[in-house]
């Protein structure tokens, strides 16, 4: 199959939206399918990826991640080049990510008569307000509600990353599209606890001025408000006032810089350390100098791909308890009252003081992450997904193979 797909953001970047992108697309080729990826002008190109972008808009060339008000010209880019691609290439499928993706593929595909299936990744108007850029019981919000049920009811099919979504959604939708879970997956291959030698772990952690013998909790991912980074440095003024030693490597951005005079006017620097940006591919050699990772996000619609990232390091995590990070973790978890800081502390030093417990936590994990989350496996729903869209309607005109095969772009 021909499958294009719809990234309303500036792909690729370093986290959990973009990397499930990247993994769904490597997944489907390595089953032989043929992936576009059409993008924002900005963002990093990926070897074995077709990408696809925008023009530059000439006015904001320059642009950090999150919700925008740029991101509106930037989606009517998006849709021109849409339009483009359509008008020379033949798709059979359209995989559209996030709601801008879906309500742009939804309307303007339909003169092609494309299936289009909507990558559903959280709430649209529960990010914006946790990315603060509408205020509740606004009218900026009502609209956003309105978009946003609009944006769920015009695809053919919808993915969602937990299982909680789709449950949520099955339940506003009815009957009226098919609705199914596709949970983040992981490369365990990729991301293993062996994955650096010890004396490779000593020396990178000597690098970012962390001892051999010091704790370590580990965090990558986007440093967001809704990502509780807030109560990470709550949970470290906790531990560190109970005369703990700890060190705690927060890994991601945008604003690592203020983030890191946030921790410091809370007196806990040098204890976190922040790394900016960690390239995805660097990502597990990082994870590896940690004896455990920790999970605050606050968000309760938004899925948490990055712990299956720690599942497959073996590292036992302590997390708020949140739909998505309990139908990763399971029994397998440490949890805390979302916004609680000091529990979750509490749950840190409990793993610190049980060595032996974080080492079987870890074993079981990995196991969970390699026995049920692999990409492949998510390939397997995707294309059986297309291929009952395509054979149970008549959206699609058969094709000859030399149609299939052109590219124009």
């Amino acid at each position: 199959m021909r499958i294009l797909s719809l990234a309303p953001t500036s792909f690729f970047g370093d986290y959990g939206c973009h990397v499930r992108i990247l993994e769904e697309a490597r997944a489907l080729q390595a089953l032989g399918h043929s992936v576009t990826v059409l993008t924002y002008y900005k963002g990093n190109d990926v070897p074995g990826i077709r990408i696809v972008r925008t023009a530059p808009a000439p006015w904001h060339r320059d642009y950090e991640v999150g919700s925008s008000r740029h991101k509106f010209a930037f989606d009517v880019l998006l849709s021109i080049r849409l339009l483009r691609v359509l008008s020379r290439n033949r798709f059979d499928v359209i995989h559209a990510h996030l709601h801008e993706g879906a309500l742009i593929a939804g309307v303007l595909a339909q003169p092609w008569h494309i299936p289009v299936v909507f990558d559903y990744q959280g709430s649209l108007t529960d990010e914006l307000l946790q990315h603060r850029f509408i205020k509740a019981n606004s009218t900026a919000h009502a609209i956003f509600q309105r978009v946003e049920r609009i944006a769920d009811r015009i695809p053919h099919a919808v993915l969602t990353s937990t299982r909680h979504a789709a449950d949520a959604l099955r339940a506003r939708l009815g009957d009226r599209i098919p609705v199914q879970a596709l949970p983040d997956g992981v490369n365990p291959h990729v991301f293993r606890p062996d994955v650096i030698s010890a004396e490779e772990r000593a020396l990178l952690r000597a690098r970012w001025g962390i001892a051999p013998d010091e704790p370590v909790v580990v965090f990558l991912g986007l440093l967001a408000q809704h990502q509780g980074i807030r109560n990470l440095i709550e949970a470290a003024v906790h531990l560190k006032a109970e005369g703990r030693r700890v060190r705690w490597l927060v890994m991601g951005y945008p604003g690592a810089d203020a983030w890191q005079q946030a921790a410091a006017e809370a007196g806990v620097l040098p204890e976190v350390v922040f790394t900016s940006r960690v390239p995805y591919v660097e990502a597990p050699r990082m994870l590896a100098l940690g004896d455990l990772a920790i999970a605050p996000k606050l968000s309760l619609t938004e899925g948490s791909g990055k712990i299956l990232n720690y599942m497959a390091m073996a590292l036992p995590t302590v997390a708020f308890d949140t739909p998505a990070q309990r139908e990763y973790l399971g029994a397998l978890g440490v949890y805390a009252p979302i916004g609680d800081s000091e529990a979750l502390a509490c749950g840190v030093a409990n793993l610190l003081d049980h060595p032996r417990r974080r080492r079987v936590l870890g074993e079981q994990l990995r196991r969970i992450a390699v026995q049920q989350f692999g990409w492949d496996r998510a390939a397997l729903v995707m294309t059986s997904l297309y291929q009952r869209l395509l054979a149970g309607s008549k959206l699609h005109p058969a094709r000859s193979r030399q149609h299939q095969d052109e590219t124009i772009l």
